[in-house]
């Protein structure tokens, strides 16, 4: 991602959780952070149809946001860009990824899953309206690269089987 994906990316963040969207000066702000990598997924016409964000400091990374436009779920892309977000965190020698995803969200906590996240604490009343956060956390070391060989993978579907998701972290 690049200040000039900020526009794109900030009418996705206001259309996909008016509720909780990101002011799209807090775009700006990550990306001039050195803990940061942020990437888009663009379509053949150059159309930004997902974003994602890591925040690495050693040995941990968090999972800052991940989005992929409705009409565009379920192709893969949501899947693509958190396993880029996974690669660059063991890149940049984190021992876990963690994430929070809204409790009410069970499409993308499967797809959490499927990648062998796990579930490991519940933020109350941490998104707008009251809805919880589930943490998740990925022990890298546990990571093979292959998205279904995490140990709740039959939780999720059978191994590299894709489950049918809606990819937001939040």
């Amino acid at each position: 991602m690049t200040e000039a994906d900020i526009p794109a990316v900030d009418a996705l963040e206001q259309k996909l959780f008016p509720a909780d969207a990101w002011p799209t000066e807090m775009f700006h702000e990550e990306l001039a952070q050195d803990t940061r990598s942020y990437y888009v997924a663009v379509d053949a016409l150059g159309e930004v149809i997902g974003y994602a964000g890591l925040m690495c400091v050693p040995p941990l990374a968090d999972v800052q946001t991940i989005a992929v436009v409705p009409g565009r779920e379920g192709q893969g892309i949501g899947s693509r860009l958190l396993t880029l977000l996974i690669e660059q965190a063991a890149e940049q020698r984190a021992e876990d990824v963690l994430l929070e995803v809204r409790a009410d969200n069970p499409r993308a906590q499967r797809l959490y899953r499927w990648f062998g996240f796990e579930q490991i604490h519940v933020r109350p009343r941490y998104y707008r309206g009251g809805t919880d956060a589930l943490i998740m956390r990925l022990k890298l070391k546990d990571w093979a690269g292959t998205p279904g060989a995490g140990r709740d993978a039959a939780a999720a579907g059978r191994p590299g089987e894709q489950p049918e998701t809606t990819e937001e972290t939040r």
